[in-house]
């Protein structure tokens, strides 16, 4: 099934298309004995396989999915006017089922086209798509935004962002593309502020560069919301900096999110054995005597204060010595996890991550 997928009038996708080529196929497949695989190349949010697709191919059919016949998707990346050259040269084939078996009948038909095969949830497979397109508009608007500003001070913006694609280990890479909590310390949220300050100046209008830090609020606020909703009190931080190895607490998310559960009258303990406060100086002790004077107060000695008081568990960056609590928590404790430090964890009643 390849039909389009156009935009309604409020934004919302127009499954018309769709919807009629599935009541077609399940009319076909009704007089079928043997058993067929569907699949699905247009773009749809995910869950919509699930939620219209399999319901109108069985009622059309009289039949059931994964029973009488097989569903998934393989979207397709192709830019219009290289289509023939992306299908044989993509960076990938993308297959999302629920099932070996329908998965292999298609992988065959991608036998001579020379590019990995990556087989995932069906529902995975429908947002890796919009993820794809998401993100390649928003390196457009990123990258004209950087333009406009070049611009305004006179300066080739080709020649900055030729320098800028050069770096392929974080600017072009999969560095800094893992869902987690809000990104701190003494650099991005300052230098953000500051670019978006002279763009003002410029009169050079920068929403994207403009919504970053709204963005990170977002997720800190998101962050204090699973605590709240646990119902807990006492709770406990493993990790204070912005990321493991480093006393920098300037900006870290962790120290807002610290402030904000104090403020709603949270009981904290905090342990990170790279942040000494005897050690801390200049604007970084500056900075946490600022935003929390009582700190002295909150910190623990060892991972094992921390984990005897705290009715909840925050993981707050991805120092290896963390990785112990999962053995030791209690079944009353509740272990929210910020930074995906337990790879093959789901979020069920004793473990929630931020974004998985």
């Amino acid at each position: 099934i390849c039909v389009g997928t156009p935009s309604n009038s409020n934004g919302s996708l127009d499954l018309a298309y769709v919807k009629r080529v599935c009541q077609e196929i399940g009319g076909a497949l009704e007089r079928k004995r043997e058993r067929h695989t569907v699949v699905i190349r247009s773009t749809m949010l995910p869950g919509t396989i699930e939620t219209v697709v399999v319901p109108t191919l069985e009622v059309y059919s009289g039949k059931k999915a994964g029973r009488d016949f097989g569903v998934c998707i393989n979207p397709e990346f192709l830019r219009e006017g290289t289509s023939l050259k992306d299908f044989y040269s993509p960076p990938f084939t993308l297959i999302g089922a629920d099932d070996e078996d329908v998965a292999a009948i298609v992988r065959r038909l991608y036998a001579g086209v020379d590019a990995p095969v990556l087989v995932v949830a069906v529902k995975a497979a429908e947002m890796v798509k919009y993820t794809c397109n998401c993100f390649h508009a928003l390196k457009v608007s990123f990258a004209n935004e950087i333009g406009n500003i070049c611009k305004g001070l006179g300066i080739d913006s080709h020649e900055v962002m030729d320098a800028f694609c050069r770096d392929t280990k974080l600017n072009l890479s999969p560095y800094y593309l893992k869902p987690g909590f809000a990104f701190g310390g003494s650099c991005l949220p300052k230098d953000l502020r500051a670019v978006t300050y002279k763009a003002k100046e410029l009169d050079v209008d920068v929403p994207v560069l403009s919504a970053v830090l709204q963005s990170n609020r977002l997720q800190v606020e998101r962050a204090v919301e699973m605590v709240l909703r646990t119902g807990k009190k006492r709770i406990g931080l493993l990790g204070l900096s912005f990321k493991a190895g480093t006393d920098d607490l300037r900006e870290s998310p962790t120290v807002t999110l610290i402030e904000t559960l104090i403020g709603k009258g949270m009981k904290i303990g905090i342990y990170d054995r790279d942040v000494s406060l005897a050690r801390l100086f200049g604007a970084n002790k500056e900075y946490i005597e600022r935003e929390i004077p009582h700190i002295s107060q909150l910190m623990r000695e060892s991972i094992r204060e921390v984990l005897d008081d705290a009715e909840v568990l925050i993981v707050g960056n991805k120092a290896e010595e963390f990785r112990q609590i999962e053995s030791e928590l209690r079944g009353d404790q509740v272990l929210i996890d910020l930074v995906r430090l337990f790879d093959d964890r789901k979020t069920d009643g004793s473990y929630q991550g931020i974004c998985w």
